[in-house]
């Protein structure tokens, strides 16, 4: 796992490796750029813009030095978890928490709504089991009484439409001055 420390270090690892695909169409960056642009659209607060543009960087975290997709999928099952872990000393449970939750968030729209895996991505399709899969009921219960429930939701949804091949969404420097406002202690 990279250590990251602070945004300067956020964006260094964003430019030497958001270059990457994971299965889909279009580079890890050029997903994280949709999916903030998308929630900045949709209104949200800033600290939730952030989790959507960083929700993935723990696919960009891991130590291989591989370069292909499935050096990115085999750290799929965890990168939720990985990406909160090194943004919380950087910018909160504010933003790290629906970074937490997003993929958890898309095991219960699974199993809630099965006519929502058809609808997903094929690499989404292809990463469902690797993380988890169905919820069970009980599972379920819990994610719908967490207080990040709705947020998670939301992520989701940017998550799964921020997947436009060749949409200009901007450039991750035009989200530097957000990421410096979010960071803690600033």
């Amino acid at each position: 796992m990279s250590l990251l420390v602070n945004v300067a270090d956020v964006i260094a690892l964003y430019e030497s490796r958001g270059h990457r695909r994971y299965g889909e169409s279009l580079s890890q960056l050029e997903h994280a750029l949709q999916c903030a642009t998308l929630a900045r659209t949709d209104g949200a607060r800033d600290e939730l813009v952030v989790a959507a543009l960083l929700h993935d960087i723990g696919h960009l975290a891991s130590d291989s030095q591989r370069d292909d997709e499935q050096a990115l999928l085999t750290y799929d099952a965890v990168h939720e978890e990985l990406g909160a872990r090194m943004l919380t000393p950087i910018f909160g449970s504010e933003v790290a928490q629906p970074v937490a939750l997003h993929v958890t968030a898309k095991r219960w729209r699974c199993t809630r709504d099965p006519a929502y895996f058809a609808r997903m991505s094929r690499a989404s399709q292809s990463s469902f089991e690797t993380q988890g899969g169905m919820l069970s009921d009980e599972d379920c219960q819990r994610f719908e009484d967490h207080p990040g429930f709705r947020e998670a939701l939301w992520l989701r949804a940017w998550d799964d439409a921020a997947k436009v091949t060749g949409l200009d969404a901007g450039t991750l420097g035009d989200w530097s001055d957000l990421l410096g406002a979010m960071a803690l202690g600033s």
